[in-house]
């Protein structure tokens, strides 16, 4: 596949990764922290965690999967730029994994941790900010 489609796929892939991960921190935001919640909220947990396993979650892999080809395509592995992009892509999909056990618990009926340990959103886009910067000036 020419390099552009790779990278426009990529592209493509990653807003619809991060776009979920900030639905989800919106979710949880607004989730009472300590208390489980209501059994009529509990169709909104249930379609987001929806979205979140058949969306979210294949976009991360897609941007992981496009993101190895492009760098082994670029010869970039070595540049440092390339590997503080990962450690911000690592945080990211951790931030993705905290958030899929939230919405396990929220979808069993329990509580939250309290807010304040919950990743929210302006981590969210800080990360991808960070991302961006570095795949698009490649400064390092």
């Amino acid at each position: 596949m020419p390099y552009l489609w790779l990278k426009a796929l990529h592209v493509a892939a990653a807003i619809t990764f991060v776009a979920g991960v900030l639905a989800t921190a919106l979710l949880l935001t607004l989730s009472p922290g300590g208390e489980a919640w209501s059994r009529d909220r509990q169709p909104i947990v249930h379609g987001l965690r929806t979205w979140h396993s058949r969306v979210t979650t294949p976009a991360m892999l897609i941007v992981w999967a496009l993101g190895i080809a492009l760098a082994l395509e670029g010869g970039w592995f070595a540049h440092q730029w390339l590997q503080a992009k990962l450690v911000l892509v690592l945080a990211l999909s951790a931030v993705h994994g905290v958030h899929s056990g939230a919405l396990r618990r929220l979808a069993g009926g329990s509580a939250l941790c309290p807010r304040r340990l919950r990743p929210g959103g302006l981590l969210i886009v800080g990360l991808a900010a960070g991302i961006a910067v570095l795949a698009v000036t490649k400064p390092l």
